[in-house]
């Protein structure tokens, strides 16, 4: 039989013991890196690398100009999305690519760099949602056409 106070302290108890068990639990761990980030940074250093093959190979300038427009376009919705989702901790900078001497080879970094930039956003369309789905698809088909401007 139980006495008024120890049905008291029970109930108390009771009340008392979610919360201790709240307080003690681990805090959840950090969300895993957004696959876009890596997207957003690979678009900036096409643009940069465009940019710079627009400055030292004056026959790929028109080209190489639009690749770079194009791609800093990519990266900067691409970033967009990555901050709506997640938003941003710290930023990191990068040292901008040198463009190669020969045209040839300014050509073949392009086309390099676009056909990668194509691979990496259709490979995560499966993996995220339909409107980020949509912005990869987008990413990716615009890649695929700007290899098409180089030749």
């Amino acid at each position: 039989m139980f006495t008024r106070r120890a049905a008291l302290r029970l109930g108390t108890l009771a009340a008392v013991a979610p919360l201790v068990a709240a307080c003690t639990e681990e805090p959840s761990a950090p969300p895993p890196p957004d696959p876009l980030a890596d997207l957003a940074a690979k678009a900036r250093a096409d643009a940069a690398l465009a940019e710079a093959i627009a400055t030292a190979q004056p026959a790929l300038a028109a080209a190489a100009g639009e690749i770079a427009k194009a791609r800093t376009e990519h990266a900067t919705a691409l970033q967009a999305e990555v901050d709506r989702e997640r938003p941003p901790a710290s930023s990191s900078s990068t040292r901008p690519p040198s463009a190669p001497d020969v045209p040839s080879d300014a050509v073949a970094a392009l086309a390099d760099a676009l056909t990668t930039a194509e691979k990496q956003a259709a490979d995560l369309v499966p993996s995220v949602s339909r409107y980020r789905a949509g912005l990869l698809g987008s990413v990716a088909a615009c890649c695929a056409s700007l290899r098409v401007v180089l030749s």
